[in-house]
């Protein structure tokens, strides 16, 4: 289908945040040469992001309808069917894209290639036909499944990569863990659901620390497209209260893994790294963890 929007989503530069947080930029390099930071490296990344960013607006002004937000109104921001989606920034951001786009086409623009890894962001250089092309449908795509959390209360949370299931400090977190009709008490250091493109991340350092130790063959990782996520719980302990049996495991798309909160305090569930951006999940709380109706559609 033809796209007649295009919307730009950007993130704020780090340079930007410390002006924010100390008001002017001469007091932002002060405090970076203060800590033995490099304040020209935090520059030059700020310029090469403005200088792809009006590159963008220019091409852009040419050719198209289209908009710039912060990735900040993404949670009030309304998509359309009719919009392509344009994140300008580092992988993260096409994460955070996703869990709001509803589906519509995401194409990941890396404006520093020599800093970004870019596993999200396959285009750095954009030309008016390149443009012309995806707004007219024309493009590969990749389906990327999504993990959904559904809280006893009605709320709900998207994960494009993985969950976090625990205590925010990442102590000891006590819940009841159910999974494949089987049920447990267990205490841990949190449990951690990933998508398959989630899989090369959190989940596979657990992964690494397993064959690390055990010198076995276990193998986290999987596709982006599988219709399926995996858990696995951090360090449990066992003791006359919580057992161990319940480690691990896929979660179809026939069901789910559910977790009843036993903490009375610091119990939280957060997706794809954000630990501020957390729904509370203390005694009294369940959870259920599942594969996501919706599927994010990235440009490749």
């Amino acid at each position: 289908m033809k796209y007649d929007q295009i919307i730009v989503v950007r993130a704020k530069t780090r340079l930007e945040l410390l002006i924010e947080r100390f008001n002017t930029i001469e007091q932002a390099r002060f405090y970076l040469e203060r800590v033995g930071e490099n304040f020209n490296l935090i520059k030059k990344e700020h310029e090469r992001f403005y200088n792809a960013l009006n590159s963008l607006n220019k091409l852009l002004y040419q050719i198209e309808k289209y908009k710039v937000i912060d990735k900040s109104f993404l949670p009030n921001y309304i998509f359309t069917s009719n919009d392509l989606i344009i994140g300008i920034g580092q992988d993260g951001l096409i994460a955070n894209i996703a869990k709001y786009a509803k589906g519509q086409p995401i194409l990941g623009f890396n404006p520093n290639p020599e800093v970004y890894d870019g596993i999200l962001l396959p285009y750095s250089n954009l030309t008016k036909k390149g443009i012309l092309k995806f707004a007219n449908g024309d493009f590969d795509e990749k389906k990327v499944t999504m993990a959904k959390a559904s809280f006893s209360d009605g709320q709900e949370l998207l994960a494009f990569n993985d969950f976090f299931i625990g205590q925010k400090t990442h102590t000891s977190s006590r819940y009841t863990i159910k999974f494949n009709e089987k049920k447990e008490q267990q205490s841990s250091s949190g449990v951690i659901v990933s998508t398959g493109i989630g899989s090369t991340g959190w989940m596979s350092s657990i992964s690494n620390m397993v064959n690390g130790i055990g010198k076995n063959s276990t193998q986290m990782t999987f596709a982006p497209e599988s219709r399926y996520l995996k858990f696995a719980v951090r360090e449990p302990f066992v003791s006359k209260t919580s057992s161990a049996d319940i480690c691990n495991g896929s979660i179809e798309l026939n069901n789910a893994l559910t977790i009843d909160s036993n903490m009375l305090q610091n119990g939280v569930v957060f997706s794809d790294g954000i630990e501020k951006d957390n729904i509370e999940f203390n005694i009294g709380s369940k959870v259920s963890i599942s594969v996501a109706e919706e599927i994010a559609c990235l440009i490749e």
